[in-house]
């Protein structure tokens, strides 16, 4: 499993659309546990563009603060399911907390 979080100044990022990067981060599917992070750069903005080049790179989830309607149903028709309003932490702090089932999460900042 893969698990995307856009990223400015090593956190999640407020706006999902204007990034600096995503962590990309590969979960070991047995264990449930983070096998290895990349920061990866995020492309030129672009509408879009993200779900079909983060599900090229094998994304199954993207967990953000927030996101736009659109941008949802993009992500759902590309099938990568998307989890709105983490805190921003850390990625690897974000993503251990969803896979202990003790990621809190709240309302959607994004009204577009």
């Amino acid at each position: 499993m893969k698990v995307a979080i856009p990223v400015v100044q090593g956190k999640l990022s407020m706006h999902f659309g204007h990034a600096e990067g995503f962590a990309i981060i590969e979960i070991e599917d047995n264990s449930k546990d983070i096998k290895g992070t990349e920061l990866i750069p995020a492309p030129p903005h672009q509408p879009g563009l993200l779900p079909s080049w983060l599900g090229n790179m094998g994304v199954d989830l993207v967990i953000v603060s927030g996101m736009g309607r659109r941008a949802q149903g993009l992500f759902e028709e590309s099938g990568i399911d998307v989890i709105i309003g983490a805190p921003c932490y850390e990625p690897e702090t974000i993503v251990r907390d969803y896979l202990s089932g003790h990621l809190v999460t709240g309302g959607n900042i994004c009204d577009h």
